[in-house]
């Protein structure tokens, strides 16, 4: 039975007497425990990891207060104030103008300012204001969302992403195909789950590139890596792990511990640099056991295990995660582990909201789905499609491809296969709306930054 095959689970691991008296610009009190008044300055004054038992100060222009345990006042600022972490006592003031409050546990007041206020995850045991223009009240208090961010989706082509991604947000965000590197741009999905808000990005298949559009796909993958709080990578469960699947773990590990996954080009097979300390969590998932036998899910489990222990060392723990995006198996318990991960933070989107792709090239995407389909060998890669034309009901789509001889396949005899992708699309959009298909030539297009630019990719 594929269930009892185990996940592991690896854990990350994880950091001050008297007062003291700065210049009233630019002043800087770090790790003060002083028993009196902390003052950071008049001007661009900061005070971090205070535990004053007097007032904290942290200046009257653009000051700033971070972790304070003060037993009295914390003062922000007047100006631009930020007070993070603050477990005050007393009053907390984020300051009059854009001030800022950030998981303020205060037993009095917590003002996040008059203009532009914002305060995020307040525990207060008394009143809480976000500011009276503007504000936001999000984290926490209204919405209930107390952590979020972004997940990244990365394998090589044709191993079930974009399923692998609608699965995990609960509805269509992404066309599918069997046809490689049907993703040609980043498409994220939003996941509301209770407290927690993850969007997920699905992105092209990482490959090694033969025309311009393969490098701008691989710049997309290479973009949604390098700003990310958890890295999904994607082995196919029914092939062996080869070298396009090294590449995607080298990257994905590259980007949790360094931040960066490299540079957008793969010229050739290997892993992309690293350094730094971004401590981002990598979740290696096997899909498609829903079409592997148990031994070779087992299989596809120990080669990416080992792979992820070559790159980051023997002793590393691996987390590993058998699913089906078919079937929905293992789905819940990679969405608990993804979210488990997720960062404190406000909510991104609001939760009647499941995507950020425009109307106008989700339309064109599932045009171009159902061409995916209808269409075979070389062709698909040479298919573009685009709306030229948005007058509800009436969507005029531009079908593009390279040369006259695909223009008529397209068509089709008698216009067959056309009217069958415009039935097939259409019965995926709002009643009344009324779709108009035009197939033109676009010579080499693939090849040329100009038409890719011009086509959205």
């Amino acid at each position: 039975m594929v269930a009892a095959v185990p996940a592991q689970v690896a854990t990350v691991v994880e950091p001050t007497g008297g007062a003291q008296g700065l210049p009233h610009t630019g002043g800087l009190v770090v790790g003060a425990g002083a028993a009196g008044d902390v003052d950071g300055g008049d001007d661009g004054g900061l005070v971090a990891g205070a535990g004053a038992a007097g007032d904290v100060d942290g200046g009257d222009v653009g000051g700033l207060v971070v972790g304070a345990g003060a037993a009295g006042d914390v003062d922000g600022g007047d100006v631009g104030g930020l007070v993070a972490g603050a477990g005050a006592a007393g009053d907390v003031d984020g300051g009059d103008v854009g001030g800022l409050v950030v998981g303020a546990g205060a037993a009095g007041d917590v003002d996040g300012g008059d203009v532009g206020g914002l305060v995020v995850g307040a525990g207060a045991a008394g009143d809480v204001d976000g500011g009276d223009v503007g504000s936001s009240l999000g984290v926490g208090t209204r919405t209930g969302v107390t952590r979020s961010g972004f997940v990244s989706v990365v394998g090589r082509p044709n191993v079930g992403k974009s399923t692998l991604v609608n699965r995990l947000v609960g509805t269509k965000v992404s066309i599918t195909s069997p046809r490689p590197n049907t993703t040609r741009r980043s498409v994220r999905g939003v996941l509301h789950a209770g407290g927690a808000q993850a969007v997920f990005v699905d992105t092209p298949g990482l490959h090694r590139p033969r025309t311009a559009l393969g490098r701008r796909l691989n710049d997309h993958v290479a973009e949604a890596l390098d700003d990310l709080d958890v890295v999904i990578a994607v082995v196919d469960a029914t092939a062996p792990v080869g070298p396009g699947d090294r590449m995607v773990l080298a990257r994905a590990l590259a980007a949790s511990v360094s931040g960066t996954a490299g540079d957008g080009d793969v010229d050739e097979i290997g892993g992309a640099p690293v350094g730094g300390g971004a401590g981002r969590s990598v979740l290696v998932v096997v899909n498609k056991i829903d079409a592997a036998r148990p031994d070779q899910v087992l299989e596809r489990l120990a080669e990416a295990e080992a792979e992820v222990r070559s790159t980051l060392g023997p002793d590393h723990e691996v987390e590993l995660f058998p699913v089906s995006a078919v079937s929905g198996a293992g789905i819940d318990a990679l969405v608990a582990a993804t979210v488990d991960r997720l960062p404190p933070g406000p909510a991104y989107f609001p939760e009647e909201m499941v995507s950020d792709v425009p109307e106008a090239f989700w339309v064109a995407e599932l045009v171009r789905e159902q061409l995916l389909h209808a269409t075979h060998q070389e062709l698909p890669h040479a298919i573009a499609c685009r709306v030229v034309e948005w007058e509800w009901p009436r969507i005029r789509v531009e079908i593009v491809v390279e040369r006259e001889s695909q223009k008529a396949i397209v068509i089709g005899r008698g216009g067959l296969v056309l009217k069958q992708v415009g039935t097939a699309a259409r019965q995926q959009l709002p009643a009344g709306a009324h779709l108009e298909l035009h197939v033109v030539v676009d010579k080499h297009w693939q090849q040329r930054p100009d038409a890719i630019e011009r086509l959205g990719y």
